[in-house]
């Protein structure tokens, strides 16, 4: 597709994902642009999931965390790029912008054919005395990484407190505890990774107290008060009334859109006080186009305005925002909205998620179901198989329309993830993961993969084959049976459960009878359980075919442990 007439001049607020990604797509759809990136930062391009493993020494030089140079821009695309310079104010009637170059002083104009803003996120800081305490840090940059790691070494860091247990904070304490270092973890919420549902992070929970991490729940920090003296160290105290002293402080509660240049330009703001932007990235205000963290976008499934801060989105909408300032309504690029796609590792765990969680799909008064299985990444024959923890929300009256999962393991777990989020984009099923046809060697799968197998439970389900249950549902009077092996039954069982094994069912249906004697109108009402879900769904179709209103309890004992010791947590952490 041709450029337009003429040499647009390009002004580019912003680099690393979302502005760098714009600069050179600009330049890929015109030669004769006249294209100037400007960041207020040092470097344009780094690779800001890459800091907390430079704190940690995982990575050792602080150079490998450069994406691209403003030099390789200059070369390789032409690009002025101007690091080291603020925007400090944006006049689109004039389309100007006045700058501030922060290592002389000189403050300058530059006018603008089109303008993207790609200001980013900054750091959350909670308003609480002694957050701007030396020794407390955010880790947002290259030289805030390099911060610590001075730190460090200069105070010889024995503890380290870790506020937050999202990304950047698990990701720190990972790194810390791998410097040797003492960690202290405190979560406001009552589980760590807040897009997933609690339930899916027992394994994760278990891990990180495994690794010595003191991790507080349901708790925040409310007080730094640095100790008197020569001391370094920092006196802290929480909402509930712990105290303890550490060494330093890592702030992760978050970030929030930077949107200052956007509200001088009169640019309007979501309601989560991002900017709003259309599916071309165009702002309300004139030749003024914004991309990244800073941004409100739809969410895919839910059709909500959400802010998403993940790099692989901001680099897209990049993509698409330079289209539009380059070819104008003959671009062919939209973006779409995003799902919340991301992966994350933890102590040698995998977490990942795509689409809504179940708490976001009640919050909304969602149509939805769920299930859970606990597959192995591969064939369990072949040396290494690893049990994942995986979820599927999906909305059993829109032909099982796939709206979110989660998958917890050692390995495996980003591929599962990455398959169902391609077939949200496709606005996929349950059937259609019960069809995928994926690859399978047994040192990576199985013929049928957990994506498939994640698809038969839920298209079982909604065709009434085999009913789920939730373990958080159950009423209580409905009889409970286990179908484990009476060795399996006797090692631990939900309470009020009644063992009768899967290979006996057949054979003693007159039991299952007395069971549901007592129920009204004849229902025969009945819950089915076994270790993961497989033998269960085994007795439920005997027993269907026998008349008798089975239902599954999805994930089987093992998500019932995963379910008890969520409420554990809850209630130590209530003390």
């Amino acid at each position: 597709m041709e450029q337009k007439k003429g040499s647009p001049k390009i002004v580019i607020v912003g680099g690393v994902a979302g502005g760098a990604a714009a600069a050179a797509r600009a330049r890929r759809m015109s030669e004769t642009a006249e294209i100037i990136m400007i960041d207020k930062g040092p470097y344009v391009s780094f690779a800001s999931c890459a800091l907390a493993y430079y704190v940690g020494d995982v990575i050792k030089d602080e150079k490998k965390m450069l994406v691209a140079s403003p030099q390789k821009f200059r070369n390789r695309f032409e690009i002025d790029v101007r690091v080291n310079n603020e925007v400090l104010k944006v006049d689109p009637k004039e389309k100007a912008i006045e700058i501030k170059d922060l290592v002389n002083g000189r403050i300058y104009t530059e006018t603008y054919d089109s303008l993207l803003l790609a200001p980013g996120a900054r750091p959350f800081k909670p308003p609480i005395p002694g957050v701007d305490s030396p020794g407390v840090f955010c880790l947002r940059s290259i030289p805030d990484s390099r911060w610590v790691r001075d730190w460090i070494t200069k105070n010889d860091v024995k503890h380290a407190t870790v506020v937050g247990g999202g990304f950047i904070g698990l990701e720190s304490a990972e790194n810390l505890v791998g410097r040797g270092i003492k960690v202290t973890l405190i979560e406001g919420g009552d589980h760590v990774m807040g897009p997933l549902d609690p339930e899916m992070l027992y394994r994760v929970h278990n891990k990180i107290r495994e690794e010595g991490v003191n991790m507080i729940l349901n708790d925040i920090l409310t007080s730094i008060k640095p100790e008197d003296g020569k001391s370094t160290k920092l006196s802290l105290l929480t909402k509930k009334g712990k105290k303890f002293t550490t060494d330093m402080v890592i702030m992760s509660v978050g970030v929030r859109p930077e949107t200052t240049l956007a509200k001088m330009a009169g640019i309007k703001l979501g309601q989560r006080g991002g900017i709003l932007i259309d599916e071309r990235c165009k702002t309300n205000v004139d030749s003024i186009w914004a991309c990244g963290d800073a941004c409100e976008t739809k969410d895919w499934v839910t059709g909500q305005r959400q802010i998403v801060a993940l790099a692989g989105p901001a680099s897209r909408q990049g993509r698409v925002a330079a289209d539009s300032m380059i070819l104008g309504e003959n671009s062919r690029l939209k973006f779409r909205g995003t799902q919340g796609t991301f992966v994350c590792g933890i102590f040698g765990m995998t977490v990942a998620s795509t689409g809504i969680n179940e708490r976001t799909a009640k919050r909304l008064g969602l149509s939805y179901e769920t299930l859970t299985t606990h597959p192995a990444q591969h064939v369990s024959y072949y040396p290494g198989a690893k049990m994942m923890d995986l979820k599927v929300i999906y909305d059993p009256k829109k032909e099982g329309k796939l709206l979110g999962a989660q998958c917890v393991g050692e390995e495996g777990c980003e591929r599962r993830i990455d398959i169902i989020a391609a077939f949200i984009q496709k606005g996929g099923s349950v059937f259609d993961l019960e069809e995928a046809e994926l690859c399978y060697a047994p040192q990576y799968g199985a013929a049928r993969d957990p994506v498939d197998m994640a698809g038969f439970v839920g298209a079982n389900s909604i065709r009434g084959d085999s009913p789920l249950a939730h373990w958080e549902s159950l009423d209580g009077s409905t009889p409970l049976v286990d179908v484990r092996e009476v060795s399996e039954f006797a090692a631990g069982h939900v309470p009020g459960a009644v063992n009768i094994p899967l290979n006996t069912v057949r054979d003693r249906l007159d039991e299952f009878e007395k069971l549901v004697a007592s129920q009204k109108d004849g229902r025969k009402d009945i819950y089915i359980n076994c270790q993961v879900g497989q033998r269960g769904h085994y007795a439920t179709r005997v027993l269907r075919l026998n008349g008798f209103n089975a239902m599954n309890v999805t994930g089987g004992y093992r998500s019932y442990l995963a379910f008890k010791q969520y409420l554990e947590d809850n209630l130590k952490s209530a003390e």
